[in-house]
């Protein structure tokens, strides 16, 4: 197995959406190698609250890697009580020049309610357009469907909710158990 690459994980669709004062944070459950479910209620959406400030974050990729990157920005966030944005600023950097955490392989949608960013490997912090942000295998489908739904009098969780079960029908590597949070007025 030395020469041959590892089959790799897919599963995950993530979404935020922003409307109406809230901020919804939507993943569902799969994780799948190769061609196979290994599981289906993962749960890649947390609540944290670093220096008594909640934070709803969700992520695609490696959990380890993942649960790595929360904790950097856990740390970050009480360094910085209440600044999101700087401490998401101070992980990228971090993400990107650190020899250890640029090898990390995830993504992560994070919110505060206010402010909603994307946060990339390649030390990239996106504020995204339309208030929708998605990552993930089934993030462009479910990224489509909000855009679509934000249109209408869905509160942000309906959009959420919507815009993935229409991803799950489409990726197979997306399934319809969400976790969900929702942070805001």
């Amino acid at each position: 197995m030395a020469d041959d690459k590892f089959p790799g994980w897919h599963g995950t669709t993530i979404i935020g959406v922003r409307k109406g004062g809230r901020v919804v944070v939507a993943g569902d459950g799969q994780v799948s190698l190769g061609q196979t479910v290994i599981k289906g209620t993962a749960r890649k959406v947390r609540r944290l609250s670093p220096g008594g400030h909640d934070i709803v974050a969700g992520f695609a990729g490696s959990t380890a890697d993942a649960f790595t990157l929360l904790e950097r920005l856990e740390k970050k966030l009480e360094a910085s009580p209440g600044q999101l944005a700087r401490s998401c600023v101070d992980l990228a950097k971090d993400w990107r020049m650190d020899k250890y955490l640029r090898n990390l392989e995830a993504m992560l949608i994070v919110t505060d309610g206010k402010d909603l960013f994307v946060l990339t490997g390649a030390g990239d912090v996106l504020e995204p357009e339309n208030d929708i942000a998605a990552i993930g295998s089934g993030g462009n489908y479910a990224l489509a469907a909000a855009r679509g739904l934000m249109e209408t009098d869905l509160d942000a969780e309906a959009v959420a909710r919507k815009a993935m079960a229409i991803a799950a029908d489409i990726c197979v590597y997306t399934n319809g158990n969400l976790t969900v949070e929702t942070i805001g007025e």
